[in-house]
């Protein structure tokens, strides 16, 4: 009896919790919607009238005066909901996604960002991994979008299929991850480093993708009369697959293959269940060379990719400017096409 009742009382918080929430995400939307409409009407008062900083000031003097609570409609905040009309109105496929985010987010989106097309996709991170202000920051601070559109490519045939690009942004295995608060010495040992992803889990979700949940550490598999033992497993929620990760202090090697490969044979024969995908491994690597990459996973028919970790973030111009080279290469393949 004691049990119904508590079941009953968890019903009640699910609903409370569950309302609050739609009622949280309504309101939030009704606000965007204001701050949209209120940078629509400046911006037009602008352009069609000649509006200037004394008539705009007089604006956030009203405003104070006779809406007290409402915040954000200074000078200052004025021109910021002016300047998010203006940046998203053209593009209707962005607008309709802002109001589903909080204004703080969109504020650091709008600000910290260069092109629409990465503004569209941290504003679809936001809406799919509920990023807090520090999650969001750190993502841009990390040049996240530029390493994510870098990997594009580098998976081999059967990850590719894993993914899939239905869920954008989908939870693609980075060609490079950013391991900077880890805090690591400068000599550190395998152990080293996975006792400090352990120990700063949270974050190493955030980069790998919150789609990953943590199985364990030193995952033992028994094959024959032997023990094995995967240095980390997870879950991803949206491959729907176990997936493994070995880590390496040194350079790629191509070992590393074989050894990927039989945990994995061992991992689906196992562990995988009926209704889940080919488990997926990631090799993480201090660096690689990517021609001995690719000749050493020419003939891997298995899910695997090798990425390489850096523990400082990686300068977020150096990115941008290498990014900018590969997609001008594509432009001018294209043209000559």
């Amino acid at each position: 009896m004691a049990n119904n009742i508590d079941l009953n009382f968890n019903e009640i918080v699910n609903m409370i919790e569950t309302r609050r929430n739609n009622a949280y995400k309504k309101v939030n939307e009704e606000l965007i919607s204001l701050y949209w409409d209120f940078g629509k009407y400046i911006s037009e008062k602008v352009n069609d009238n000649n509006w200037g900083d004394k008539i705009v000031d007089k604006l956030a003097e009203f405003m104070k005066r006779e809406y007290p609570t409402l915040k954000g409609f200074n000078k200052r905040g004025i021109y910021r909901m002016k300047q998010f009309y203006e940046t998203y109105k053209d593009y209707p496929f962005v607008s309709p996604l802002v109001t589903q985010i909080s204004w703080t987010n969109n504020l650091i989106i709008l600000s910290s960002t260069n092109s629409i097309e990465e503004k569209e996709f941290y504003i679809k991170m936001c809406i799919k991994n509920n990023y807090s202000k520090r999650e969001l920051d750190r993502q841009i601070g990390s040049g996240y979008y530029q390493r994510y559109m870098l990997s594009d490519g580098k998976a081999n045939e059967s990850l590719a299929k894993v993914e899939g690009d239905e869920d954008y942004p989908n939870t693609r295995i980075l060609d490079t991850y950013s391991l900077e608060f880890l805090d690591l010495p400068n000599q550190y040992s395998e152990k080293d480093l996975k006792k400090a992803i352990i120990s700063n889990m949270k974050d190493f979700i955030l980069e790998i993708g919150k789609d990953f949940t943590y199985v364990g550490e030193e995952y033992r598999v028994q094959v024959g009369n032997e023990d094995f033992y995967i240095d980390l497993l997870f879950y991803n929620r949206a491959l729907s697959c176990l997936v493994a990760f070995e880590l390496k202090i040194d350079k790629f090697r191509p070992e590393f293959i074989s050894k990927m490969d039989f945990y994995l044979e061992a991992l689906d024969r196992q562990e995988k269940k009926e209704n889940e995908n080919p488990s997926v491994g990631v090799i993480l690597c201090a660096s690689k060379d990517e021609q001995v990459v690719e000749y050493a996973m020419s003939r891997s028919m298995s899910p695997t990719m090798v990425s390489q970790y850096t523990l400082r973030l990686i300068d977020k111009k150096i990115l941008e400017e290498k990014l900018k080279e590969i997609n001008d290469i594509v432009e001018e393949n294209n043209n000559k096409e």
